[in-house]
């Protein structure tokens, strides 16, 4: 499992984006970056900063993935048929903790992340408790029984602030979902622009 070593508000205020849309981030009300130097550390990035700094939005957006694993997902987009980061993005979003937060059976992509590391998710009746899981369509993902009245669960299905996308089909009695397809960039609902295309050049210095 990868580790989260900072708070995840941080990773908003360091970009200074409101990276998952949350009513809660900081950076509604402080645009700057954390820290007693984060307001004068404003300047014009070069070509390396703009790409790094768009592989840090996607890193962050997904849970903050470790460089490593996050290194094998674009190796293993690269080496797929069609465009690198259109597949990078579709590998991303067929993570397990991606489609339990997707399907809104929890409130955050951390909490996702936690949720399924504990054992509460099924997939095809059979308990995976491995975040980086790659589901495929067709692919039944749902909540334990013994877990589908918890709190987290409950309160999560009921927030009003984001919307399940097409690529997800979810019954939120049944606390079940069916990974329908591997989405496009274009299907993901991000609250900011994110662009893989940046990611590909990165890595293709």
């Amino acid at each position: 499992m990868s580790k989260r070593i900072s708070a995840k508000y941080k990773i908003d205020r360091r970009l200074g984006e409101n990276i998952w849309g949350r009513p809660k981030s900081p950076v509604n009300r402080r645009e700057y970056g954390p820290g007693q130097h984060g307001q004068r550390r404003k300047g014009k990035l070069s070509d390396f900063g703009v790409q790094l700094r768009a592989k840090q939005k996607l890193k962050g957006y997904y849970g903050n993935i470790s460089e490593k694993q996050f290194h094998r997902y674009y190796v293993e987009a690269a080496r797929l048929r069609g465009d690198t980061g259109e597949n990078l993005i579709g590998l991303l979003e067929r993570r397990l903790d991606a489609v339990v937060y997707r399907a809104k059976f929890v409130p955050t992509v951390f909490a996702a992340r936690q949720f399924v590391n504990h054992g509460h998710v099924k997939v095809n009746g059979r308990r995976v408790n491995i975040p980086s899981y790659l589901v495929r369509p067709g692919d039944v993902i749902e909540v334990k029984e013994a877990s589908r009245q918890l709190a987290i669960v409950l309160e999560s299905v009921a927030l009003g602030e984001r919307d399940v996308p097409d690529y997800v089909d979810v019954d939120h009695n049944k606390l079940a979902a069916r990974f329908v397809r591997v989405p496009t960039l274009s299907d993901v609902p991000y609250p900011v622009v994110q662009e893989p295309h940046l990611i590909v050049e990165f890595y293709s210095r």
